[in-house]
């Protein structure tokens, strides 16, 4: 299974936020540190927001911040929201399809996969926080 980049920034972002003491970061910032786009990043942003996953803060100072705390964002609810659907396999024009149990065995397995994700939160993927803040730029306090 593959998930898309969008689902790739959706998660670099909360990591991101979830390393900030303050919680803030521009999204020019987060564009610039992973050397994306920073409008396809806003669109990712704005989409999380709507989804109740981040907050936009406007004005002079503002920025983009985790919405709940990092141990109440699901990974596996974030992936739901950003990948269009899991149908690995197109069978509707399939010669096979009425007697094929290849459906039902994918299906099985990306249930699998969506559950392992639901028991992670994003504070779960923080437990190397104080290697990961470093990366991001972000100093410890003294």
């Amino acid at each position: 299974m593959r998930l898309t980049r969008y689902t790739d920034y959706a998660m670099r972002v909360l990591l991101h936020l979830a390393a900030r003491d303050d919680g803030l970061a521009s999204i020019g910032e987060i564009a610039s540190l992973y050397r994306i786009s920073q409008n396809h990043l806003m669109k990712v942003v704005q989409d999380l927001g709507k989804a109740g996953f981040v907050r936009t803060v406007r004005g002079r100072g503002g920025g983009v911040a985790l919405a709940k705390p990092a141990d109440q964002i699901v990974i596996g609810q974030v992936v739901r929201h950003t990948e269009d659907g899991f149908r690995l396999v197109d069978c509707s024009d399939c010669l096979i399809a009425p007697a094929c149990s290849l459906p039902r065995v994918l299906n099985e397995a990306t249930a699998a996969f969506i559950a392992v994700l639901d028991k992670y939160t994003v504070a779960d993927l923080m437990d190397r926080r104080h290697q990961m803040r470093p990366l991001f730029g972000i100093l410890e306090p003294s």
